[in-house]
């Protein structure tokens, strides 16, 4: 069985709080290119210290592993 993305976009993926988080994500990621740079977070995560993605303070933000990142959800 395949998936099914036009359905996943609908239910999940395209809701209004989804598609904010997402922005907030993108956000702190042109926050840290813009201070490190685009080769230091290529193939890396941005990491929110307190866990909250809409908090794009730089103090707030750091760049790690995409294991690292993913792990400790």
């Amino acid at each position: 069985m395949s998936r099914d993305y036009a359905k996943e976009y609908r239910e999940y993926q395209g809701t209004p709080e989804q598609i904010k988080h997402r922005a907030m994500r993108n956000a702190a990621r042109r926050l840290m290119i813009k201070k490190y740079g685009k080769d230091a977070v290529k193939g890396k995560d941005i990491d929110h210290k307190d866990g909250n993605p809409m908090n794009n303070g730089r103090q707030n933000l750091k760049i790690t592993s995409v294991h690292y990142n993913r792990s400790k959800k």
